[in-house]
């Protein structure tokens, strides 16, 4: 990474705000002229030793809050799941902790790739576009990161503790609350490393469709053979770059997709697990955190649906370039320059062969469809464990009934 590289300039404060909660390496790691190598290597030595001091924190705290959980248990005398939801539920925070540690180790790397691929096709993009008047500013980008990641992150971290420290019950103490809330809102932040790389490879896609959109300005009244020619070069090099954004994308699939499988998954057990605990405290009148957690269900719902919007929009922007090519070939110029014709027709087979998706290696897929399955998904188990509680309600019931009436007939 270097400091001259707007995108990359622009996401280094966030880069730098995961990698104190373990979730990716430093941006100082792949300046490779900013540090000796000998000083580079004691540097990631360091930090690794960082990341298994946060990793023991968090298997620790898995055990004393599955602890707590066994205590009160103990003390409702539940005798459903409960005790195996909130057990798989400890066990998928530990498995997401030691998931997120493995994936930054093995794909340090590919991550290092990324960044590189970033640099690269940013410096492309507004190499191609000055001919054209260049790109809108920096600025813009820095806002739009703000905007999209930067907003929520505040949110997350303010409201995250606010809605969980007091669900944890007396059984944890004060010192391992607060741990316990740093390994939850470094588990969330992960989402949000996901969203700032969304958000990079929006704005190189909306740099292209900016170049496109100048490009058909140019065709309108361009009556020139070698003004033709350098405008079908400057189509087919948009067309290229657009196909190394589709690769980018690829890439960042590859990276992320134990990091977002996991969450996925933990977000969605955590809201059924925190579902259970409200039926059992309904008629508990000493219960003070029926609003609390409410709060949480909607935090774990609005992360996921942050990282679904983001690519969505991106999707979007890029679904949008075979409308411009379509104006392009409407364009009389077009008929007349057979050139012309066949690069346009070429871009938009690429277009329908190279289809923009975010997945988790391929298991499903990023988008605010998938969302609307998740919300469906929660609420089929939700159903499904209110009958289950139903059910073990009426055996006690039945259970309860032939008692009272033996002893009744007996007095």
């Amino acid at each position: 990474m270097e400091g001259r590289r707007c995108l990359l300039s622009a996401a280094r404060p966030y880069m730098q705000i995961f990698s104190v909660f373990a979730l990716t390496p430093p941006p100082n790691f792949f300046d490779r002229m900013g540090y000796r190598r000998c000083l580079r290597r004691y540097l990631i030595v360091g930090y690794a030793i960082y990341s298994l001091l946060i990793l023991g924190i968090l298997i620790r705290i898995s055990y004393v809050n599955v602890v707590a959980l066994n205590e009160e248990i103990r003390e409702f005398h539940l005798e459903d799941f409960t005790k195996a939801m909130g057990r798989v539920q400890k066990f998928v925070l530990a498995t997401m902790g030691i998931a997120n540690h493995l994936n930054m180790l093995l794909n340090f790397r590919r991550l290092g790739h990324i960044y590189e691929d970033i640099a690269d096709l940013e410096m492309e993009i507004n190499e191609a576009s000055q001919c054209f008047g260049g790109q809108p500013g920096a600025n813009s980008f820095r806002y739009r990161l703000a905007i999209s990641c930067g907003l929520w992150l505040v949110v997350l971290v303010a409201l995250m503790p606010r809605f969980t420290i007091q669900a944890m019950g007396p059984w944890v103490t004060f010192s391992n609350k607060i741990l316990s809330e740093l390994i939850l809102i470094m588990l969330q932040l992960k989402c949000l490393e996901y969203c700032v790389f969304v958000v990079m490879v929006y704005e190189l896609v909306l740099r292209l469709r900016h170049t496109l959109r100048q490009l058909q300005v140019e065709l309108v009244d361009c009556n020139q053979r070698d003004m033709l020619q350098a405008l079908c070069v400057a189509l087919r090099r948009n067309q290229q770059l657009l196909g190394r954004v589709w690769r980018l994308v690829g890439e960042l699939e590859r990276y992320f997709t134990l990091p977002m499988m996991f969450l996925f998954l933990f977000n969605g057990l955590t809201i059924l697990h925190v579902l259970n605990w409200a039926y059992i405290n309904q008629f508990n009148p000493d219960d003070c955190c029926r609003y609390v957690r409410i709060g949480n269900c909607m935090l774990l719902l609005i992360n996921p649906l942050v990282a679904c919007s983001l690519s969505q929009r991106c999707i979007n922007a890029y679904n949008s370039f075979p409308r411009t090519l379509h104006r392009i070939r409407c364009l009389p110029v077009a008929s007349n320059y057979p050139i012309l014709s066949m690069g346009l027709r070429e871009y938009c087979l690429q277009l329908q062969h190279l289809r923009l998706l975010f997945t988790c290696g391929g298991f499903f897929d990023i988008n605010l469809k998938n969302f609307g399955g998740l919300i469906v998904t929660i609420l089929g188990y939700t159903i499904i464990l209110v009958q289950f509680k139903f059910q073990a309600v009426a055996e006690k019931s039945v259970r309860f009934i032939p008692n009272n009436k033996s002893s009744t007939n007996y007095a």
